[in-house]
């Protein structure tokens, strides 16, 4: 559909996308959250974010929240609690280890990346 009022010069390197029986949505992604409570996804959807991508798998001591390495379990429990949210989720491994045996087994998990 065209908007009445609305004027956008297309140029011609612009790739046009077939959208019919779609939904268009521009939203914010944020780069850094701590995922503490599952009110977060709709506060973030209110605001216009449909993309969140951070931290808050597994155990921690107090504030020292990459001391302890998470493994796989971690990582599993995050993706299937979130794994009816309508928003676009990452979640971030992490850990404290000189080895690399415990941080590859969260990227293997489906961890998108390391919070180190």
């Amino acid at each position: 559909d065209v908007q009445p009022g609305v004027d956008i010069i297309i140029g011609p390197g612009t790739e046009a996308i077939a959208g019919e029986g779609k939904i268009l949505t521009a939203g914010g992604i944020d780069s850094h959250i701590h995922f503490i409570c599952p009110q977060q996804i709709e506060e973030a959807l209110a605001s216009g974010v449909t993309t969140m991508l951070g931290g808050g798998t597994g155990p921690a001591t107090g504030t020292n929240a990459t001391t302890c390495t998470p493994g796989a379990w971690n990582i599993h429990r995050m993706l299937e609690a979130a794994d009816g949210f309508p928003i676009n989720l990452g979640f971030l491994g992490k850990g404290n280890s000189s080895l690399p045996d415990g941080l590859r087994e969260q990227v293997e998990a489906g961890a998108i990346g390391l919070k180190l």
